[in-house]
């Protein structure tokens, strides 16, 4: 078997929500347990983690298994994600391992009600690949006993040690041996506190220190094996502009997915990779793009104090833009403007230019040249700005990914349907589901 015969059906994981198995003090400790179950839509994550190991206390563990038996029993099958509980485990706790694989046993016992909805585990705090391989032989073990088909069970672990970063160099040589079932991995998640412990890294505020190259190291040993990355988990749940800044960050880096701490999380999270309803402009200025308004005549407006344009002569211009003046040409001009916008498209924008390239391709043309013109207002003065850009197949496939995305969305996640048709509407979710393929 090769590293891409995947045991899932996901190729996209946009939202990894963690909640608590059991509250102490709680009337019914399984309350967030059962609050979770019950998400739906956008605020229903892809995949959901009844978390056993840092979300619960130690002295709840036991019950916690047992809410989850109970909850994930009794809502597992209308739950719209998929299932995965964390449980305990650590690469230099043979004891906690223990715990952790009879935890996986009784959760995954299909005569208690849950284990027909449990659709793999999380396993923290492994280390190297050999540590890798006892949880999958302990999950080996329980399908075993439970009569469950043979990598039946996903695994998801989550990389929060230097061993495990540097096992994921490893992975793509090691699956598929005979001697192991790692075939059944799924997710490698982020945890970049612990990873942080781990390093002993310092930071002068006590922040955690960004992490790009490890984020990059996980996408690209999820790309290598066929596996899907996800980051850890954001903690300041109220800082929204934040929040959408790392998921950016991340899909520049190959990384759609993210640990989501609240539904409010969730449903940014889910929204984030899916491409914007409508097309929009931005202009560089200074260190940031600003996204331009359209006036009721199509005309791209910008509205703040750090670029001008005045036309002094027929063909002649004052362009201003970061405290620099100079003088311009029409042409000048042009390249100028072109240099500073970019354009980010709409579902329906994509949607057009892979159907007028794949239309071009059955015409027998290898390439194709898609022009986006634009007229925009720098202070009073409005000058008409054209973009062009080749297409060809490599531009086409790099195209399709935010289709795959949606279409992934599509396919398994049945009860956001509604909500992308009242996104994109219904004749451009329609014709989406359908392009590429």
């Amino acid at each position: 078997m090769t590293v891409t015969d995947r045991h899932y059906d996901r190729e996209f994981v946009r939202t990894f929500f963690t909640s608590p198995t059991a509250v102490e003090g709680e009337e019914d400790s399984a309350r967030l347990l059962e609050s979770a179950a019950r998400l739906r839509g956008m605020e229903a994550p892809d995949v959901w983690v009844p978390d056993n190991e840092d979300a619960t206390a130690p002295s709840m563990r036991e019950e916690g298994v047992e809410n989850i038996v109970r909850v994930v029993g009794e809502h597992g099958d209308e739950f719209p994600g998929e299932i995965h509980p964390r449980v305990v485990w650590h690469r230099d706790d043979p004891g906690t391992r223990h715990t952790g694989f009879e935890h996986m046993r009784a959760i995954a016992d299909p005569d208690e009600g849950a284990g027909e909805q449990v659709d793999g585990f999380v396993i923290p705090e492994v280390g190297d690949l050999d540590d890798w391989k006892k949880a999958d032989e302990f999950l080996t073990i329980v399908e075993s006993e439970h009569g469950l088909p043979e990598g039946s069970l996903s695994m998801s672990v989550i990389v929060e040690s230097a061993a495990a970063e540097i096992g994921l160099n490893r992975l793509r040589e090691e699956m598929g041996k005979p001697s192991n079932n790692l075939e059944r991995l799924f997710l490698l998640v982020d945890g970049e506190v612990d990873y942080t412990k781990d390093m002993r890294a310092m930071t002068p505020t006590g922040a955690l220190p960004e992490w790009e190259t490890l984020r990059h190291n996980t996408s690209r040993g999820a790309s290598a094996a066929g596996l899907i990355a996800v980051d850890g988990p954001y903690d300041d749940i109220r800082d929204v502009a934040g929040y959408r800044e790392r998921m950016e960050a991340n899909r520049a880096l190959g990384m759609t997915g993210i640990w989501s701490l609240t539904p409010g999380q969730v449903e940014v999270a889910n929204r984030a990779p899916l491409p914007p309803a409508s097309g929009h402009w931005l202009l560089e200025v200074g260190d940031e793009s600003v996204e331009l308004t359209t006036d009721d005549s199509g005309t791209l407006v910008y509205e703040g104090d750090d670029a001008d344009l005045e036309q002094t002569a027929a063909d002649t211009y004052r362009l201003t833009i970061d405290g620099r003046t100079e003088e311009v040409d029409a042409d000048e001009l042009h390249e100028r403007l072109v240099d500073r916008t970019s354009y980010v498209p709409g579902l329906d924008d994509i949607v057009d230019s892979m159907e007028e390239f794949e239309a071009a391709k059955e015409a027998g043309k290898g390439a194709i040249a898609m022009t986006r013109d634009a007229t925009l207002q720098l202070g009073d003065t409005a000058v008409d700005v054209s973009r062009d850009r080749m297409w060809d197949e490599a531009t086409y496939q790099a195209a399709q990914t935010p289709i795959l995305v949606f279409q992934d969305v599509y396919e398994h996640r049945p009860d956001q349907h509604d909500e992308l048709a009242e996104t994109y509407g219904a004749d451009v979710v329609e014709r989406a589901t359908q392009v590429g393929n």
